[in-house]
């Protein structure tokens, strides 16, 4: 009995240390109220991308601090190793993976003393039960009236609150309503991948956050070291830019000089040869401007002698 029980160890721990070898990213998923039909629906799902690893907890911490010693790594999906939780194995995309998981879900009737994991509402509306469980309704706060001979209940309540126990007359009442609440199924803890854990909510996190942080973070960077004047490599773009500029001013109230700097010392020294090309143009513009005021005041003395020589003819 002992020998077939050591050799299950044995075998546990080479399955799991083969699966680790085989494959770079693990989920740590919580199989609470999980079924064995819900088990083999998920396997299924998963067949050709991963493979779902259960084990006693003991087992399996003691198994991959075996094999820490081989790899490190292994030594982080310690601490998420406790309650009812499993491994998925895969070295496919991890959202779709994540996906695939959480996807199958079972609707469950209330249960008295389980915990939970949502609030549970009683929706208004006809119930279609006799008004001798009116009191039933009453000893749980549930607003009632008698409508065509059957309880009708008048507005919405919240029965159960999210994290609390289900007491036993919630739970009773629930299912005399056909309310089954709570939906179970795999819940994902933890993502290990390539050596690194974190929370799936980072699987949600958009390519497009990351090159803003990213971007962000080089610019933070960038200005400390030029404040703190210690030179990284975001930062050395920047002094030589700043380095450069230095350099021009100095060049420009001194005689030293190069080849580059002749032209702006020129500009400096000479600014009329630079922006000879806009005063012609104005001038040009104001002559075709005052073109028509000549044209107008031709015109206005002509028609002046034109007058007095045609009041002549009749004097």
């Amino acid at each position: 009995m002992g020998g077939s029980r050591s050799e299950n160890k044995a075998g546990y721990f080479d399955k799991l240390k083969g699966l680790l070898e085989e494959y770079t990213s693990i989920f740590v998923v919580t199989v609470d109220n999980v079924s064995s039909q819900q088990m083999h629906e998920i396997r299924q799902a998963l067949r050709g991308e991963g493979v779902v690893l259960m084990g006693k907890n003991t087992m399996v911490r003691r198994a991959i601090k075996g094999f820490i010693s081989e790899e490190p790594a292994y030594e982080r999906l310690l601490p998420f190793v406790k309650g009812n939780v499993g491994f998925v194995f895969t070295n496919a995309d991890l959202k779709t993976i994540r996906d695939k998981i959480l996807a199958n879900k079972v609707a469950a009737p209330a249960r008295a003393g389980a915990v939970a994991p949502d609030d549970v509402f009683v929706p208004a509306g006809n119930t279609g039960m006799e008004p001798g469980k009116t009191s039933f309704f009453q000893a749980l706060g549930v607003p009632t009236k008698i409508a065509r001979g059957t309880i009708e209940i008048t507005a919405d309540l919240k029965l159960v609150e999210a994290g609390s126990k289900v007491g036993a007359s919630e739970a009773t009442l629930l299912n005399m309503l056909n309310i089954s609440p709570f939906t179970y199924g795999m819940g994902i803890s933890q993502v290990y991948d390539q050596g690194n854990t974190f929370p799936p909510s980072v699987l949600d996190i958009e390519e497009s956050q990351l090159l803003k942080s990213f971007s962000s973070a080089i610019t933070t960077i960038a200005c400390i070291s030029l404040a703190a004047n210690f030179p990284t490599l975001p930062s050395v773009m920047h002094s030589v830019v700043n380095g450069y500029k230095k350099v021009l001013a100095v060049a420009v109230e001194t005689e030293y000089s190069w080849p580059e700097i002749e032209e702006l010392k020129d500009r400096i020294a000479n600014p009329d040869a630079y922006a000879s090309a806009g005063p012609a143009v104005t001038s040009t513009e104001t002559a075709k401007d005052d073109a028509p005021a000549e044209e107008e005041k031709a015109d206005s003395e002509a028609e002046e002698s034109g007058d007095e020589g045609f009041g002549g003819l009749f004097d």
